[in-house]
């Protein structure tokens, strides 16, 4: 049996091989038949994991702390810790203690850093270089684990996605769908960039592979569509997939950098117009990843 959160257990269900579980932070939401809901409740580290994990062999952690826009805290690493940090480990130990043989993680590419150099895509063996207090947490929960595995001999696998789209998707991906809805006039018809994405079916596939594949235990692995785009050829994709006309006006990338600059959003701009490209290449060959959906295809 998997327990999981609810984001993946109707598509694991339906790969017809696990029993799922689903832990929910309430009850009440709505489940695909045969997934056995558990409520647990916020995600904290005092948390009693026992009866869930009764009879389960793999735990897919994707319960997380995420960018929060109004931030109230004091120290927001300290609330990142908590959750991200301490929460991940206390379930991992917990998970361990109840005999679990595999424990996966879903991390982040934040880890890697926010930017890639041109030409020089992030793989999963560079060294760690988080920028934020999003990708610190992350990267601390990952040596816990790792450690932990060293320890208890469970098997620890962590996966750092790009940006993930799909079905539902929200965030800054869903802002821009809404925009492209909407029709306006963009200056990002010049922009060359390189950006990795992944598609959500594309993730939950590699999910799938490592929880039985024996080359997986104990290893980091980078997921993308493996076919990288401009925000400019993104655009246009999104521009085709919606069936919306595309009015991308040519403005010069040094040009855009200046004027976020001067409106005091230089690092939102970096973000959006410099690099993040990933190689794949070890998930491929590693375990003979084969990637089920294109760029494209995810798009549509």
């Amino acid at each position: 049996m998997a327990l999981l959160a609810v984001d993946f257990a109707a598509s694991l269900l339906d790969a017809g091989v696990f029993d799922v579980r689903a832990a929910l932070r309430s009850s009440g939401g709505a489940l695909a038949a045969g997934v056995e809901p558990f409520t647990v409740g916020e995600l904290s580290s005092e948390m009693a994991w026992g009866a869930a994990l009764a009879g389960v062999h793999v735990v897919i952690h994707t319960a997380v702390r995420v960018h929060v826009m109004n931030e109230t805290a004091d120290n927001s690493l300290d609330e990142f810790r908590r959750i991200n940090v301490q929460g991940t480990l206390d379930l991992a130990r917990q998970a361990a203690a109840a005999g679990v043989r595999r424990f996966i993680f879903i991390s982040s590419i934040k880890v890697n850093g926010e930017l890639s150099r041109p030409g020089k895509a992030l793989t999963a063996d560079d060294v760690p270089a988080p920028q934020d207090p999003y990708g610190v947490s992350k990267h601390e929960a990952e040596q816990g684990l790792f450690e932990l595995a060293s320890a208890t001999g469970v098997h620890v696998v962590v996966i750092r996605p790009v940006l993930v789209y799909g079905a539902g998707v929200k965030a800054n991906f869903h802002s821009m769908m809404r925009w492209v809805q909407r029709e306006p006039p963009s200056p990002l018809g010049a922009v060359d960039n390189w950006r990795s994405l992944v598609a959500l079916d594309n993730l939950f596939d590699l999910i799938v592979t490592c929880i039985d594949h024996q080359r997986a235990a104990n290893q980091i692995f980078l997921v993308s569509d493996g076919d990288d785009v401009s925000l400019t050829q993104l655009l246009r994709a999104l521009v085709r997939a919606l069936g919306r006309p595309a009015w991308l006006i040519p403005l010069p990338a040094t040009m855009l950098r200046l004027a976020a600059v001067m409106v005091g959003r230089r690092d939102p701009g970096q973000r959006l117009l410099g690099s993040l490209q990933v190689d794949i290449t070890k998930s491929r060959q590693l375990l003979g990843w084969k990637l089920p959906v294109t760029l494209s295809q995810g798009l549509e």
